[in-house]
């Protein structure tokens, strides 16, 4: 396997990808992805690995259009699981859910790496998770 494609964050912001010698733009990046093409961006003030970062503007960027893939309940219930006690198992779970899909993908469309093989045992439902996270409700209970 080839060593990934190097784009570097400049403080300006701009990505500058190495092998096509140019600037690119979250756009392109999202292209990366799409074209399955291994990457890693690097700060170039201190050469830390960014990628999570960017993909993350990626992402947020796309929500933004007229049909967005996360819920706002969704993105709530991540929010609150950073930082808990089911923080791992949480992401544990999102990961096999989409690695679950995937693999129900013809295989044109599965990517090289989407998640990893490994995965901590599952601990409880995600549904059971992400209520353990919302505020107390007063409910009616029939009996």
């Amino acid at each position: 396997m080839s060593d990934p494609r190097v784009i570097k964050k400049y403080p300006n912001r701009r990505l500058y990808d190495t092998v096509e010698s140019r600037y690119i733009t979250l756009a392109d990046v999202r292209r990366l992805v799409v074209d399955r093409i291994d990457f890693i961006v690097v700060d170039k003030k201190n050469n830390a690995d960014i990628t999570r970062s960017i993909l993350l503007q990626v992402i947020a960027e796309q929500e933004q259009l007229a049909d967005p893939i996360l819920s706002e309940e969704l993105l709530v219930g991540v929010i609150r699981a950073h930082g808990s006690p089911l923080h791992a198992s949480i992401s544990a779970q999102l990961a096999e859910v989409m690695r679950s899909f995937l693999a129900q993908q013809p295989p044109r469309e599965r990517p090289k790496t989407a998640v990893p093989a490994e995965l901590p045992p599952r601990v409880r439902p995600p549904e059971e998770a992400f209520k353990s996270l919302a505020p107390a409700r007063e409910t009616n209970l029939v009996k």
